[in-house]
Parts: C-alpha cells; structure tokens; sequence
C-alpha cells in the first residue's frame, strides 16, 4: 500500500510541482491549499506524513500544526521560507518531527519524507491514537473519559484539558510555555506555577503513588510528558 503524503501550500504551482514529485516517488499524495482545508483533509484522509508551509492565510502553519498535535502524532515536516532559528526552534517545540527550508532540493525533500516515515514505523504506538489501556489506566481520548483500574476519575475541565493534551502526545516532553498557552491560554503563558498546581492535583488522582508517578513525569526546566505504558527510566523527578 503507498504511503500518504498530505501536502499543505498556498501557492498552488508549489503544489502541483510537489504532487507531481512525490506521486513520481511512488506516494499517494493529497493537498490544501490553506491551513482549514488542510485540517479538514488531514481529518478525512490521516496521512502518513504531513508537509506543512507555515505562512498561509487565515490559519497559519503554527496554528494547524498545534491543533494536530491536539489529536494525532502523524509525523509533521515544515517546508518554510523562514529561515530564522527561531521559526526552526517554534516548529519543532510544537511538535514538527523536521523543518527544511525553501527552496530545497525535490530529492532531498523525498529523502527526509522517507526517512520520517521510517522512524515512524520502528515505533509501535498507532499515530492517530483514540483510546489509551494499559490495563491499569484507561482513556478515551474523544470522550475525555478516564478510568483507574475500572473506576471512574472525576476531572475538572481544566485537569481533563491539561491531561488529555499530554496523553496525546505520549512520550513527547511539553515545554511549559506550550501547555500554558494551549490549556489556559496565551495570557498565562509565563504562569508556570499554574502547571504545578495543576499537575499535582493530576497526580492525585491518576497515580497510585503521587510521590513516585508512573504516567506524568517531569523533565526539569522543560516540561511534562505523558509516559504511557513505558516504565519511566528514574533520570526524571517528581515535582
């Protein structure tokens, strides 16, 4: 079956050159032409790999990449005219697996599609994941639902935000910032000890040992990250 690449461009020449390249290269290959169209596409097709412009109108780059990393772990490669450090450092803190800057060479780009998508295939955990059990903690990642060794966990909005935000980017560090931004909005956005709070409270009713927490970790000076069913590696603390 041949991998799906979902290309997201406002400049339709670049679009059809990029189609024309990639289905060459033995991809099927859906577009967008903005980044609306491109959720919807995304949504209705799930890609494999998803090449993302970052200046678009209406919705930008940065935007679609945060709302799917809402929903999914499909791999993410910016394809931008930015050029800055900065940009390259904000589309991989939001979870972009890659950023490569125009122009670029048609091979290298199919190169770096290709080896994105092998990385993806060493990992195990399904890309647009829906439901998380591990047989002790289960979560319905459209219901919002969450359960503990069978028994319902009671959230509040605010936590059931925060820590669906994690789930689904299992195994990922979030920066602070990044989850202040997303859960509580861009005025909070250096309110890092709501995180604190916010996490402990998490803790309190997901892990049978807060002190020693299985499933929300902590990378000092970064961020969070939801472990999943992996044990953690003892290098990250509780806070």
């Amino acid at each position: 079956m041949k991998d799906t690449v979902l290309v997201i461009d406002d400049d339709p020449q670049l679009l059809r050159l990029l189609q024309l390249t990639l289905e060459r290269e033995g991809f099927r290959v859906v577009t967008a032409v903005d980044g609306e169209e491109g959720l919807r596409r995304a949504y209705e097709t799930r890609p494999d790999i998803i090449v993302l412009d970052i200046m678009m109108p209406e919705m930008d780059g940065w935007t679609v990449c945060r709302r799917l990393r809402d929903v999914c772990d499909v791999p993410i490669l910016i394809l931008s005219a930015r050029t800055e450090t900065e940009s390259v450092i904000k589309g991989l803190s939001l979870g972009a697996d890659d950023y490569l800057t125009k122009p670029c060479s048609l091979k290298e780009l199919v190169f770096r599609i290709r080896a994105i998508l092998r990385r993806a295939r060493t990992s195990a955990k399904e890309t647009w994941q829906e439901v998380y059990d591990d047989g002790n903690l289960f979560i319905d990642l459209t219901s919002g639902t969450v359960k503990r060794q069978g028994v319902p966990i009671h959230l509040t909005p605010t936590e059931q935000r925060l820590f669906l935000y994690l789930v689904r980017q299992e195994g990922r560090v979030v920066p602070h910032r990044e989850l202040l931004t997303s859960v509580w909005g861009p005025e909070y956005a250096e309110e890092v000890g709501y995180l604190s709070v916010y996490i402990r409270y998490l803790r309190r009713k997901i892990e049978a040992d807060p002190s020693e927490p299985r499933y929300i970790r902590t990378r000092w000076g970064v961020g969070y990250y939801f472990a999943g069913d992996h044990l953690p590696d003892g290098k990250e603390q509780a806070e």
